[in-house]
């Protein structure tokens, strides 16, 4: 079986917890005109079991309040042994490979992950429109922290170089997609964040440029190779964020688009509420149009709202900004 193409049409989704999605969430989500959702597999679902019953449950469960479940994000799945090549990677690729199988047999045909030694750094927030905190990324403010992030740390015994970064990307890939295009499921990559090309807290990066995504794509051909195109992470790069749809869309690559968007340079950025950041969002609509992109579109993440506000309205401001683009760029379907 090949990978399923992503849905054939343009679709907005928003992320719900596996474990916490609550009949009241998925009808605000349906009501603010979500059509599918994006769920993150629990960890403990490693554990050598497809958990394809699970999945089909689930399914059927978000398709009973009028949504489709798009996409599970394998994400969270244990892969530090996979990451640095030690003891006990066979049996994570293992598990990892189970829960692929579980996905396609689910009928749900994208998943998604990371490949990194430590997550996403990020410096203090700062203050937006109307007192909301904003995510920011300030090289300075780091190095001044002797290279300690506000949420990680430095950790040294996480150093990893780029060539073993490279070495073990290719050692689970050449495990994974086989398996992967057998149960019709794209594995889509999600950029680092932030993508800067120096080791953070000793972790060499290794998905911080384009000119790397296009080596991951050569590195194991495959229809399940994809990327989870992070519009805010690839404007974070530095790079013309048309130029790079173009790049990875017409080789048909595109997998899922976090559509959002920063205002900064990859040393110093702050991440914007939708409608005020650096790039002309219309724009990269009908970027992806042009490449013949049909698939999820989600925000990601927005900026905080003040209390006693909580993140669904920030959710629904900006699915409704995304929703409004998809229906002037692609139509109705």
């Amino acid at each position: 079986m090949t990978a399923r193409p992503a849905p054939a049409r343009a679709q907005l989704i928003d992320a719900v917890d596996f474990d916490d999605a609550s009949p009241a969430t998925l009808d605000f989500l349906k009501a603010t005109g979500v059509e599918g959702v994006i769920v993150r597999v629990p960890s403990r679902m490693a554990d050598g079991d497809t958990h394809a019953d699970d999945f089909i449950a689930f399914r059927k469960h978000v398709e009973s309040h009028g949504l489709e479940l798009s996409c599970l994000h394998s994400g969270g799945l244990p892969k530090k042994a996979i990451v640095y090549g030690r003891d006990g990677r066979e049996a994570e690729a293992q598990a990892w490979a189970q829960v692929i199988r579980g996905i396609g047999a689910a009928g749900v045909p994208l998943t998604a992950t990371t490949f990194q030694g430590i997550g996403h750094f990020r410096t203090p927030p700062a203050t937006g429109r109307g007192g909301a905190l904003l995510s920011t990324y300030r090289k300075a403010d780091l190095d001044a922290n002797d290279g300690r992030d506000w949420e990680h740390g430095a950790r040294p015994h996480d150093a990893i170089s780029e060539r073993e970064m490279w070495t073990s990307l290719q050692w689970f890939y050449e495990r994974i997609l086989p398996v992967a295009e057998e149960s019709g499921v794209r594995v889509c990559l999600h950029p680092d964040d932030p993508p800067v090309h120096d080791a953070l807290g000793g972790a060499a990066r290794i998905t911080s440029s384009i000119e790397q995504y296009l080596h991951v794509f050569d590195m194991i051909p495959s229809e399940a190779n994809a990327m989870l195109f992070c519009q805010g992470c690839v404007a974070e790069m530095g790079c013309s964020v048309l130029e790079a749809i173009h790049t990875v869309g017409t080789r048909g690559k595109i997998g899922i688009v976090h559509f959002r968007d920063i205002v900064g340079t990859p040393d110093d950025f702050v991440e914007v509420f939708i409608d005020e950041g650096q790039n002309d969002m219309l724009a990269a609509m009908q970027a992806y149009k042009a490449v013949g992109f049909r698939g999820p579109f989600m925000m990601d993440h927005t900026p905080h709202l003040p209390k006693p506000f909580d993140n669904w309205h920030g959710h629904a401001y900006a699915n409704g900004y995304i929703k409004a683009l998809i229906r002037v760029v692609y139509g109705r379907a």
